[in-house]
């Protein structure tokens, strides 16, 4: 809300819009009865937050976590209906969670919880009203599942019910990398635009999960210079660099980064890679990372946010200040909705396209946001996060007046 706030006094958004912003048009909560294996019956608690359909459908993941609340759901849904707007996309923006540890349920009851969730919400789910993705602890098999009861309850196959799914179940290939790639064209984007070699610039990375090991992946095959990792049980960092295939396999192997033998120096801690030396900072784990206990201690003076909230609002203040380029995640991180979008679009019209052209489609995509989004920070003399928030509440503010100009019309 306080990034909210700093955009809608920078473009004097409409006081109806900001009003009505703050708040998500429906938030759903369902309890969950499900039969477990033992016989015994438990009932677990499902949300489900619908930010904003002025641009179109809602659109965001479904997480399973014990930490999920309305909270959390509201403030990713509000993100979601910002980074689609940004991007501009046709969508508004949702997220949604059920309360579990899927490590704590065995893969039949997880199943039946996921299917149940799809029966609570059925109404307000589907292609034309709100299509969820995967996002933590679930997957391509879980939304099968999901799209699966959702097919089963309206009686005919609905493939673009909702998206992430496997290549089989209507899925397409390129969005496992989508959001990795996403952020690492937008970082060449910005190299080539400054004149840099990539094996001149060196990146640190906070998260060997999908995204940042995908970026790292990405980064090293093209030339830069990955000089520190982190996963959550340490960082590792070599000023010379990692050979990215021979950390892969040995994390594979080992289950941590902690004493891989080409690693100079080593620390017990995730947050420790946020502050070695680097030209290029890529935080892709978790949110409120680089915080007022860090942020003086930060070297890089251009981050990309590929994790949602990786930066503290006070951090980011004090960043500004330095004149540190920060790419927020709304932008950063938003290869996954685009190509998710790509896959509902696929799903919706009966089209198949190879990963090749999904992945040029991004590229067209995510950097023609990223040139908008440049010349508005030019514009209003504003960091690329407030640029990102105003090309966002521009968008749907026209959205808005448009309905408001028919709603008028019906009643006049």
């Amino acid at each position: 809300m306080e990034q909210l706030d700093r955009a809608a006094k920078k473009m004097d958004l409409s006081q109806n819009l900001h009003e009505i912003l703050q708040h998500p048009e429906k938030l759903h909560i369902v309890s969950l009865p499900i039969v477990m294996d033992d016989g015994s019956t438990k009932v677990f608690l499902g949300y489900r937050s619908q930010y904003s359909s002025i641009l179109g459908p809602y659109k965001g993941g479904i997480r399973f976590s014990r930490d999920v609340d309305a909270d959390e759901v509201k403030a990713l849904s509000f993100w979601m209906a910002i980074k689609v707007a940004a991007t501009n996309l046709p969508l508004g923006g949702g997220k949604g969670g059920v309360v579990v540890d899927p490590r704590e349920v065995s893969e039949s009851e997880l199943e039946r919880i996921s299917r149940q969730y799809v029966r609570a919400l059925y109404d307000n789910l589907g292609p034309n009203k709100d299509v969820p993705a995967p996002d933590v602890a679930t997957n391509p098999k879980i939304m099968g599942w999901m799209v699966g009861e959702y097919s089963h309850i309206a009686g005919m196959p609905v493939p673009a019910a909702f998206t992430g799914k496997d290549v089989d179940d209507g899925g397409i290939a390129a969005r496992a990398t989508s959001t990795a790639r996403g952020g690492f064209y937008l970082l060449e984007k910005m190299r080539i635009k400054q004149n840099k070699e990539a094996n001149s610039m060196r990146i640190a990375i906070q998260g060997f999960g999908n995204a940042g090991r995908v970026f790292a992946d990405l980064a090293y095959a093209a030339g830069y210079n990955i000089v520190g990792i982190s996963d959550s049980r340490g960082s590792i960092y070599c000023e010379s660099g990692f050979d990215i295939a021979d950390v892969s396999s040995y994390k594979k192997n080992t289950g941590s980064l902690l004493g891989y033998s080409g690693a100079t120096e080593e620390w017990p801690e995730s947050r420790a890679v946020l502050e070695v030396d680097c030209d290029v900072l890529i935080p892709a784990a978790i949110e409120n990372q680089i915080d007022s206990s860090n942020v003086d201690r930060i070297k890089s003076l251009l981050i990309v946010e590929l994790a949602n909230g990786p930066i503290t609002p006070d951090a980011d203040r004090v960043l500004e200040g330095r004149s540190v380029v920060v790419v927020p995640d709304v932008l950063a991180n938003a290869g996954g909705v685009i190509v998710s979008y790509y896959e509902w679009y696929q799903n919706y019209h009966g089209e198949q396209w190879d990963e090749d052209a999904t992945n040029e489609k991004l590229h067209v995509q995510i950097t023609q946001a990223y040139d908008d989004i440049a010349k508005m920070s030019q514009e209003q003399d504003c960091s690329m996060r407030e640029a990102t928030f105003i090309q966002a509440l521009r968008r749907i503010n026209d959205g808005y007046e448009k309905i408001s100009q028919i709603q008028h019309r019906k009643v006049i």
